[in-house]
């Protein structure tokens, strides 16, 4: 699939746990698979949680020793495995 790749930013791997909140479908806790500049990779697996592109969710990092800020992101891609989430703030 090359040329298939529209990523502005590089990405780099990162495991750690967030939590999204979507208007409708409601809070969950996820793991992260990549993060970037832009966005980040979220990994779902058997959770009820099936947004659709262009649909906003709040993300907050979890684990911290201070609560993290809980950042408005947009949904972007899907995968089998997963969601690519974009900072709402970034524009292409």
């Amino acid at each position: 699939m090359v040329g298939s790749d529209r990523r502005e930013h590089i990405r780099t791997a990162m495991s750690a746990k967030v939590r999204v909140v979507h208007e409708t479908l409601g809070a969950f806790l996820f793991s992260t698979r990549d993060i970037s500049e832009g966005g980040v990779f979220i990994v779902v697996e058997s959770e009820p949680f099936h947004p659709e592109i262009g649909d906003r969710v709040t993300v907050q990092v979890q684990g911290l020793p201070v609560p993290a800020p809980i950042l408005p992101m947009v949904v972007v891609r899907r995968t089998d495995d997963g969601y690519g989430l974009q900072f709402e703030d970034v524009h292409g």
